[in-house]
């Protein structure tokens, strides 16, 4: 794509990517001019994709995705709210590294890995005490990225679950 096939591709689609970060505006309550920044961004981002040589089948519809992400990632880093160390501090509560709580996690994440299969617990600990990415376990165990996924997921939830149980005794 030339740069003047960007020009009048993000000229023709402009305004349906101003209509979607207003929508998301008004439903998330951020102002109207953000909006304006979302879209700016995501073209920015479509054309270093195109220069990066990314495949683009449909630019309109990966320019769309791209301005909806970029609105999400806008509306996470507004949500979060920092607090000062000595408001969270409580008088008389254990500092939340004390031994005794490690030792309580790691017989909790036991039994909850007793549960789990060998495979979702091999996935498991790649990607959490690793910090190993998706790819990297893929290509660590010859398993398709997508499998891979479905695992974690489905580990995670079943994880989920067994705490809910365990909290309901």
């Amino acid at each position: 794509m030339t740069k003047q096939d960007f020009g009048q591709l993000s000229a023709r689609i402009r305004e349906k990517l101003v209509a979607v970060a207003r929508q998301f505006g008004r439903a998330t309550g951020s102002t109207s001019d953000e909006a304006e920044d979302v879209v700016q961004e995501a073209l920015v981002t479509l054309w270093e994709l195109v220069e990066k040589g990314y495949p683009v089948r449909d630019a309109e519809a990966l320019a769309v995705r791209l301005t909806k992400n970029i609105c999400v990632n806008h509306f996470r880093k507004r949500k979060i709210r920092f607090r000062p160390l000595e408001e969270a501090a409580q008088s008389g509560s254990a500092p939340t590294d004390s031994p005794l709580e490690a030792e309580e996690n790691q017989r909790i994440r036991k039994c909850l890995y007793k549960k789990l299969s060998e495979t979702q617990r091999t996935f498991l600990t790649m990607r959490s005490d690793y910090a190993l990415s998706l790819d990297e376990i893929a290509a660590a165990t010859g398993r398709p990225k997508n499998s891979i996924k479905v695992s974690l997921s489905t580990a995670r939830r079943q994880m989920l679950e067994e705490l809910k149980k365990m909290n309901a005794l």
